[in-house]
């Protein structure tokens, strides 16, 4: 029998990258030194306080069965009470806070648990591919919000055409953004809520880049007067603690909105590991130490490095505030994919095509600042060679 994919699958948009990503594998079968500046994620290891307290939980038999299923009870009061001190926000751990299996997993779980078919989702791009993916999933129809750099990288909500608005019941954000590191101010985060609240639409913000600032500290959502009437907001412990294979987060919010994604998971997936759970526990007693908040000077050098470097060769590049990524438009004749194949035939640095996250990337590119400032030096150095 033939096997033939679910429609589902077929809906998706095609793989941008493939062909970038066949260019660099041949490279580097070939023997090529690349430098990677693709990959969001971090190059440094877990902190040791946290590898230790992981080592401990996992000895304890205790963690050896199902985990709970909305997560660790002191888990969730831990990110509650972090959560309090952090963005003066206070949650009631057991029905606005629940456990999920890294940001990624709740946001791709959360179409099923709000959308039925034909409803429409809110989609920035661009933007994380998993918002439209989700939606599709679902059933449901994403509506495309572009981000343009003169709304510094804001969706214009007035511009969502009004049928639109009838049919939408979830609208997704990501500040600090990923990939154009914007991040958003209370104006307009003001204004979402009040959008919500008028066209009853469900905002699901994305701040897994929350902590990864420099300078002004980012506001949750949440800190906005009545948010958590139209508002979940996803947080993961993969940037923060440089823990992306752990696969760590929790969502907070509306109450009821959570409580229907905790309904999707309980049928889908059944919890993560307690042990991890209880290392995530330590993660956030900890946040404050040293080697934790020394993760965003060792960012900001390699920022410098590679912001003035990517100027200096003509690219337009606005020196990010959050995350760890750098966004940039291509040199004036070139598009995104035909700029990122020439840097890696040419200088063998890896750059990710703007027009990946969606059509309003076009015209631009993602750089990662998840390598050595030696490395991201000697990325300059190369791309100084060229010339556009």
């Amino acid at each position: 029998m033939a096997f033939q994919r679910a429609d589902r699958l077929n809906a998706l948009p095609p793989y941008l990258f493939l062909e970038i990503d066949r260019k660099k594998r041949a490279a580097l079968a070939a023997g090529v030194d690349v430098i990677d500046l693709g990959v969001g994620d971090p190059d440094k290891p877990t902190p040791g306080f946290v590898v230790e307290a992981m080592q401990r939980a996992v000895a304890d038999p205790a963690n050896h069965r199902y985990p709970f299923d909305t997560g660790v009870p002191e888990f969730r009061r831990q990110t509650a009470a972090w959560f309090a001190q952090r963005f003066g926000v206070e949650l009631d751990w057991q029905t606005e806070l629940i456990t999920i299996i890294g940001s990624k997993e709740g946001l791709g779980h959360l179409p099923l648990a709000v959308l039925n078919p034909g409803d429409c989702a809110l989609v920035p791009q661009p933007g994380y591919p998993v918002y439209s993916a989700a939606t599709l999933f679902a059933g449901g129809m994403p509506f495309i919000m572009d981000l343009r750099e003169e709304r510094n990288w804001l969706p214009d909500l007035d511009a969502i055409p009004a049928d639109i608005r009838r049919k939408a019941r979830l609208m997704y954000l990501n500040y600090p953004n990923n990939p154009t590191a914007a991040v958003a101010p209370r104006e307009f985060f003001e204004k979402a809520v009040a959008f919500a609240r008028e066209n009853d639409i469900l905002i699901a913000q994305d701040a897994a880049y929350s902590e990864l600032y420099y300078g002004r500290r980012p506001m949750s959502i949440l800190q906005i007067p009545g948010a958590k009437d139209v508002a979940i907001e996803f947080h993961s412990l993969s940037k923060t603690f440089n823990m992306t294979g752990w696969r760590l987060g929790f969502a907070v919010g509306n109450a009821d909105a959570l409580a229907a994604l905790a309904k999707v998971k309980s049928n889908l997936d059944s919890g993560q590991f307690n042990s991890i759970q209880w290392a995530g526990v330590e993660a956030y007693r900890g946040i404050d130490r040293i080697e934790v908040r020394a993760m965003q000077d060792l960012y900001a050098e390699r920022r410098d490095i590679l912001v003035e470097g990517l100027q200096k060769i003509g690219c337009r590049v606005r020196r990010p505030e959050a995350t760890f990524y750098v966004w940039g438009a291509c040199p004036k004749g070139y598009d995104s994919m035909t700029f990122a194949a020439r840097v890696l035939e040419e200088a063998a640095v890896v750059l990710i095509p703007g027009v990946g996250f969606g059509r309003a990337g076009e015209g631009y590119f993602r750089a990662a600042l998840t390598t050595d400032a030696d490395r991201i030096r000697e990325a300059v150095a190369r791309l100084a060679k060229l010339t556009f």
